[in-house]
């Protein structure tokens, strides 16, 4: 669940007290830990809601690699806002509003007009355009007004 470095990361590793008079864990880490006592666990079900919710996109991809391992041998209910989450499953079933209004694969609702194929350009054209930031600020040193800080030697 990429929580372990993490963990190495705390005064006293795997030792260490977590919650009120222990290390404060984000909202991040505490969904890592979730996930990685759930594979411990090793269920035969699984219901996972927004798994990758309160995680960076990196982290998330790397949950989501775990997540593809071990939903391999069970039956895996998998309730998600991000298309990214839902790319490899077996069916996926569109809600609008508690109804379903479509179901398939991830490549057969991309090329349906629909609820899916909509999220899915939204979500592809933000992380796009998020890209096309981070880059500008890489080879430009500034974006929408910030700047980037003088380095030692400028």
């Amino acid at each position: 669940a990429a929580v372990h470095d993490v963990i190495l990361s705390f005064p006293n590793g795997y030792e260490t007290k977590v919650g009120e008079r222990g290390v404060t864990l984000s909202g991040g880490q505490k969904q890592r830990v979730t996930l990685a006592r759930t594979f411990l666990r090793n269920p035969r079900l699984l219901i996972l809601d927004d798994a990758t919710s309160s995680v960076d996109t990196e982290t998330g991809a790397e949950i989501r690699a775990a997540l593809d391992r071990l939903m391999e041998s069970r039956t895996t209910f998998l309730i998600a806002h991000r298309i990214q989450s839902v790319m490899n499953a077996d069916l996926v079933l569109v809600l609008e509003n508690g109804r379903i209004v479509q179901r398939g694969t991830h490549s057969t609702l991309v090329n349906v007009p629909g609820t899916y194929q909509r999220i899915y350009e939204l979500q592809s054209r933000i992380e796009d355009e998020l890209e096309a930031d981070l880059s500008a600020v890489a080879v430009n040193g500034s974006q929408n007004g910030y700047h980037k800080l003088p380095q030692a030697g400028d």
